[in-house]
């Protein structure tokens, strides 16, 4: 069973001129113990998303399942109780600035009833395991953003939840902070199988951490599946622009001017593999045909652990030819699609 069924979803806001539908007939299955991505660029519904896993936003239409159980069927005392089993950290921490940190992390079991000495046992376990247990009388305040976010994950850990949803979680961090929150992750992941749901707009973070994928574009579900399979064969236009701009909002300079001046007879994307992306292939596939190919775009990316590369190239206008150059580029472990426009 899934530990999170999302069914014909809708989201719908009142505004001065009618109604804006954040979320338009979303469907997602998230198995038990995965890291599930989310990802869109601003704008795109995934963080009206996340909150309607857990009720805080109830959808307009369709279903929430946790576990089997419809979040809409149950009362708001039976809703409290099944959040207790669904956490959530946030881009901007939500740390009490009053509070110490072992408090911070007490502070949702003391509100569950827990004895202080007992809810403060807890917290500084918790603080041992998420790395800092020589923090755990310093204030918010004193700490590094880093810090601020593993304070967060402690907390959100202290009702032992079987679901961790993370809104943005690394977005005001710097990368190698990023990194090492996202390590943390995975190893609360792989040690306490803890599904966890990851809301973001960098395909860097998707890349690093996650093994299924959602992709929100303008509220609808533009694609969804393994993380590898979209990285070496996008099929939307959302997923190839995420792939292309990993993440970010601007475009790559000149790309769209390249794309639309160049008029070979056919375009191909190839990915490589982890082995693959350190030979010369296309070197090689040029000396052995005597033919030149246009490089249209190449970059290399780690995903899931794994060197993968990608790029766009401009083949010549012999049929035949082209076709050779093809084969020869399956035949060295390559993935091989045409495409017509890669924005």
């Amino acid at each position: 069973m899934a530990d999170i069924e999302v069914r014909h979803l809708s989201k719908t806001f009142p505004a001065k001129d009618g109604k804006v539908e954040a979320l338009k007939d979303i469907n997602i299955s998230i198995e038990s113990g995965d890291i599930y991505g989310i990802i869109g660029m601003s704008g795109a519904g995934k963080s009206t998303l996340v909150r309607c896993l857990n009720f805080l936003e109830r959808p307009t239409e369709g279903q929430v399942l946790i576990s089997g159980v419809d979040l809409a069927e149950l009362s708001e005392r039976e809703l409290r109780k099944e959040r207790r089993d669904i956490s959530m950290i946030f881009q901007h921490f939500n740390l009490l600035m009053q509070k110490n940190v072992t408090d911070n992390v007490a502070f949702p079991l003391t509100l569950q009833g827990v004895k202080k000495k007992d809810a403060r046992k807890r917290a500084e376990e918790l603080l041992e395991s998420v790395g800092l247990a020589d923090k755990k009388r310093a204030y918010p305040a004193q700490l590094s953003g880093g810090q601020k976010q593993r304070v967060a994950i402690a907390r959100a850990l202290a009702s032992n939840p079987h679901i961790l949803l993370c809104d943005e979680a690394t977005s005001a961090l710097d990368p190698q902070t990023t990194a090492s929150i996202l390590e943390l992750l995975r190893e609360i992941n792989e040690k306490l199988g803890i599904t966890i749901v990851i809301i973001t707009h960098q395909m860097s973070v998707v890349r690093e951490i996650c093994k299924h994928v959602a992709i929100i574009e303008e509220g609808s579900l533009a694609e969804e599946g393994e993380v590898e399979e979209i990285f070496n064969h996008p099929k939307s236009k959302a997923a190839r622009s995420l792939l292309k701009n990993d993440g970010s909002e601007g475009e790559w300079p000149g790309d769209e001017i390249l794309l639309k001046e160049l008029h070979e007879a056919a375009r191909i994307r190839i990915v490589f593999t982890e082995n693959s992306s350190f030979e010369p292939v296309i070197a090689n596939m040029v000396l052995k045909f005597k033919a030149p190919v246009n490089i249209l775009r190449a970059d290399t990316k780690n995903v899931g652990g794994i060197a993968k590369g990608e790029m766009i190239l401009g083949l010549p206008e012999d049929s035949e030819l082209r076709q050779q150059m093809k084969d020869y580029l399956t035949e060295q472990g390559l993935a091989v699609e045409e495409v017509e426009d890669y924005e």
